[in-house]
């Protein structure tokens, strides 16, 4: 079959890993419940949804579901556990935040650094992630499965992928009242996240 016949996606860019992910296949040493599962199921719909809304190429579609499987792989296991397997700044992190930097330390020269590091910051936010990263970040807070504030959660998912920054910024300040009216602490890197997307915002034509 000439070149100019095939319609086969070049899948050579994927690691075993994101090919398996893709197909909602986890490493082994997972740890995710029937019903995170489904959680991560719904993400990585959205995020292949958004990635052919974005008309990227297949193999690049692929790997935005394989994110969306992945970032919570480590979810459910003891917090105990992970905090050996994260950076010592890391270490500070409430328990149930532990699980995307571990998951990205176990998955380090497995899958694209692009994914690693969405995984990393999926619940942060970061202002190096990029635009898979920063679609994770709204998939994991937008999928339908959740329960609060369902109708403005679909008015924001009905805006993705063309309107990300806007839409960024919106999820972004909500999280951050959420912080403050529960009176926690705001991570260096989700602020300067926030600072980041907004100027983001303010540059676009």
């Amino acid at each position: 079959m000439s070149g100019a016949d095939s319609t086969e996606p070049d899948l050579t860019t994927l690691t075993a890993v994101e090919l398996a992910a893709a197909r909602g296949e986890l490493p082994a040493w997972s740890r995710a419940s029937p019903r995170r599962r489904e959680h991560m199921s719904r993400v990585a719909g959205l995020l292949e949804e958004w990635a052919s809304a974005l008309r990227l190429p297949q193999d690049e579609v692929l790997r935005w579901s394989a994110t969306g499987w992945l970032h919570d792989a480590l979810r459910d296991e003891d917090p105990r556990v992970l905090i050996h397997e994260v950076a010592e700044e890391e270490r500070d992190l409430p328990g149930p935040i532990l699980h995307g930097p571990a998951a990205a330390a176990r998955l380090a020269g497995l899958v694209d650094p692009r994914v690693q590091m969405a995984i990393r910051y999926h619940t942060l936010g970061h202002p190096r992630l990029d635009r898979l990263g920063r679609a994770l970040y709204l998939a994991d807070f937008l999928e339908p499965g959740r329960d609060f504030a369902s109708d403005w959660r679909a008015e924001l998912r009905r805006r993705m992928p063309h309107e990300l920054p806007d839409v960024l910024v919106e999820v972004i300040a909500a999280r951050l009242r959420h912080l403050l009216d529960a009176r926690k602490p705001i991570r260096p890197e989700t602020a300067a996240f926030w600072s980041d997307a907004l100027t983001k915002v303010a540059e676009a034509p």
